[in-house]
């Protein structure tokens, strides 16, 4: 029974991906069709569905940074943002119940608000991987949207641990405390090194801070997120989180297909998930207003607002937690599941267009931008730069070391990363922040002697932007990219870049010319010695 499982989930989580969907909308696909065969739930997938949530909130835990938290633009965006959408939500909920829609007849106050809330929630899993797969995690929009989701998260761990009533034991006081054992986990992890142990590490962490806060009576997920947040400012914290990434997945899998077993949707459900989904636009339109009274500019809240225009898989936690409290009828999670779906879906499909709607709609939308805004600094001028460098990872970095001894100063870098290139500066780097894809940049910028620009991204979909927007400007000169497999050769070729290099043929070539240099010296020092 379990490989059948196994089988539906791959199948539909195959057959959504080749769509370039969310590969979980296919698992909740799977799950009710599973059901529908009258197929039934087990312990093993509850278990499952417990470890990925676990996992999930150990792995939010690593990614916690409390100074971009607490940053006044953050906080008040994530929680004004909620509140106000609690707020509208239910006050559309409560007029749906009084004129008795479908579903909404038997609701109170209470349980309106517990669904407004579920709603209010944009998708972690589904926003961090449309970051990661545009390569846009490390902008300036990427960042901001992961530390609301993070607050969010925050918020719904706060919920599951006072709905399910439990009074904490008084040795719970002890767990401040475990800010003393920050030096002797930082010690393990280092020790771990880069191979087994490492997500085995992750796991004892996770599941360890989970019996702990559950034996003191407090919500073990909770403990997870406690544990890896002592982890987050450690250097391999951004390893760990990798290791545990692919478990993390295939086990929320696990929680996808569960909500599938809760019962069959029927066409009046589907309705209405869909009419949550019309909703889900005043989402995206809240998250606007906030970032545009926060100052910031308008590409940047656009980008951010539509990211986080979805539903969230934190929402189907918290009303199956309701559903478990009966609180609330479990139709509520097979509708609230449906309108996720339908939510990444849309939410997938439009953002892949983001860029192409802002330069679309760009003239509308500053029309709301505050006239001060959290402008970063930037140069309109590169000075006398021949060469530009976008994207300083470690492939960047060595091009700009390699070109620098050639080219002198004539060499200048450019990064989305704000740590990074300010870090790079201080380190002596001619390096400008900034997004390659942003058109605003590139108009202010004199690329009168820039002859070649390359771009040392990995993302083939950040290429292509940034090549329209060199277009756009006009420029001139020269464009190189490397591609890591062959079959981005020629997509690289289709959107016109100049010059393509095979990332590693190239580094094979390099290792072999390096290789040869060292022998033939070599041989040198052997005949001045003879």
């Amino acid at each position: 029974m379990d490989f059948i499982w196994i089988v539906f989930a791959f199948v539909f989580g195959m057959s959504v991906r080749m769509l370039s969907l969310p590969p979980l909308v296919g698992y909740l696909i799977a799950g009710f069709t599973l059901h529908s065969f009258g197929i039934e739930s087990s312990e093993v997938l509850s278990l499952l569905s417990d470890l990925g949530i676990t996992l999930m909130l150990f792995t939010i835990g690593l990614k916690l940074n409390i100074k971009r938290l607490i940053k006044t633009e953050v906080w008040v965006t994530t929680v004004g943002h909620m509140a106000l959408s609690i707020v509208i939500f239910s006050g559309l909920f409560w007029c749906l119940a009084l004129i008795s829609m479908n579903f909404f007849q038997a609701l109170d106050l209470k349980t309106i608000a517990v669904i407004a809330f579920a709603l209010s929630f944009s998708s972690t899993v589904c926003v961090v991987k449309m970051l990661e797969e545009s390569g846009e995690i490390k902008t300036q929009h990427g960042k901001f949207a992961v530390a609301v989701l993070v607050l969010q998260d925050i918020v719904a761990v706060i919920f599951m641990v006072v709905a399910t009533g439990k009074i904490p034991s008084l040795w719970a006081l002890a767990l401040f405390l475990l800010i003393f054992i920050r030096p002797a986990l930082d010690k393990l992890i280092q020790n771990a090194g880069h191979g087994e142990l490492m997500p085995l590490m992750g796991f004892f962490l996770a599941f360890g801070g989970y019996e702990l806060f559950n034996l003191l009576d407090l919500k073990g997920e909770l403990g997870a997120l406690v544990i890896g947040a002592l982890l987050s400012h450690n250097k391999k914290a951004t390893e760990l989180y990798k290791s545990l990434m692919s478990f993390k997945d295939l086990f929320l899998i696990g929680f996808f297909l569960s909500i599938g077993f809760t019962a069959l949707p029927n066409s009046d459900m589907v309705v209405l998930a869909l009419l949550l989904v019309l909703l889900v636009s005043l989402k995206g339109v809240l998250f606007y207003g906030f970032l545009a009274l926060m100052k910031f500019r308008a590409r940047n809240a656009f980008l951010s607002s539509l990211i986080l225009t979805n539903y969230s898989e934190f929402g189907l936690i918290v009303i199956a937690l309701s559903v478990q409290l009966n609180w609330i009828h479990q139709d509520w999670l097979v509708i609230l599941a449906l309108a996720v779906s339908f939510s990444f879906v849309l939410n997938s499909i439009v953002y892949r267009q983001a860029h192409v709607l802002y330069q679309k709609y760009k003239k509308t939308l500053k029309r709301f931008e505050h006239p001060i805004s959290l402008r970063r600094r930037r140069l309109s001028k590169l000075a006398d730069a021949q060469v530009l460098i976008i994207g300083m990872g470690r492939v960047g970095k060595g091009t700009y070391y390699s070109l620098r001894e050639s080219l002198g100063e004539n060499v200048w870098a450019m990064d989305a990363d704000e740590e990074r290139a300010r870090s790079l500066e201080q380190q002596g780097f001619q390096i400008i922040f900034g997004d390659g894809e942003d058109a605003e940049l590139w108009e202010t910028m004199d690329l009168t002697n820039l002859e070649l620009v390359l771009i040392a991204l990995p993302q083939m979909a950040d290429i292509r932007n940034i090549q329209n927007q060199l277009k756009s400007a006009k420029y001139q000169g020269k464009v190189a990219a490397f591609a890591r497999f062959d079959d981005q050769i020629k997509e690289l070729e289709e959107c016109g870049v100049d010059h393509i290099f095979n990332f590693y043929r190239e580094v094979g070539v390099g290792f072999a010319k390096e290789s040869l240099s060292i022998m033939q010296n070599e041989k040198k020092q052997a005949n001045q010695l003879i």
